[in-house]
């Protein structure tokens, strides 16, 4: 009897812990030292050689494939002593985003999904999701995750087209979710 409950529980163990991995297959890990951040990226992205880049942006991956799905993180300057939580809520700080990614400047549409936080090791994260329409009127989705450390604020920004956004979403969250700083 015991062997038979052991076996089992075993077996339920077993199920547990690999549809736990499930969702990390095809991702590997970045991370940046000096900057003190880390991410994972999914299988078959590349770094992009930034020549001139925007300022903050830090790097930028891109599928090797689908050439418009890419990530980026940018690092911006805050006050040293800033929390995450001193600059709003995760709806606030969404919201400024949007507001941000609506200037006519930029010559696109937003439209602001989700904002939810969560923690970890003490630190405070807030995930982001955005639907993005470009100029030649391609459709996309945005997810993001925002920390700030150190006087920095950090964004992590994953964007695929709307189109595939329903074979890449789980991938993605599973990305997004496992941005941190130090």
């Amino acid at each position: 009897m015991w062997k038979s409950l052991i076996a089992s529980l075993l077996i339920v163990v077993s199920i547990v812990l690999s549809s736990c991995s499930a969702g990390v297959s095809g991702l590997q890990s970045y991370v940046n030292p000096s900057q003190g951040y880390e991410f994972l990226y999914p299988n078959g992205w590349i770094p992009v050689d930034l020549k001139k880049p925007s300022p903050g942006v830090d790097v930028v991956f891109r599928d090797l494939i689908e050439r418009g799905e890419n990530l980026s993180v940018i690092v911006s300057d805050v006050p040293a002593d800033s929390t995450l939580e001193e600059l709003g809520t995760p709806s606030e700080v969404g919201y400024r985003f949007f507001k941000m990614m609506n200037n006519p400047e930029f010559d696109r549409q937003a439209e602001f999904l989700t904002a939810e936080s969560k923690d970890r090791d003490g630190k405070t994260y807030y995930l982001l999701e955005y639907e993005v329409e470009l100029p030649n009127q391609q459709p996309r989705h945005n997810v993001a995750s925002v920390a700030v450390s150190r006087g920095k604020l950090f964004t992590f920004n994953l964007s695929t087209t709307t189109d595939r956004w329903s074979k890449v979403q789980d991938t993605f969250e599973v990305a997004a979710r496992s941005f941190t700083v130090r």
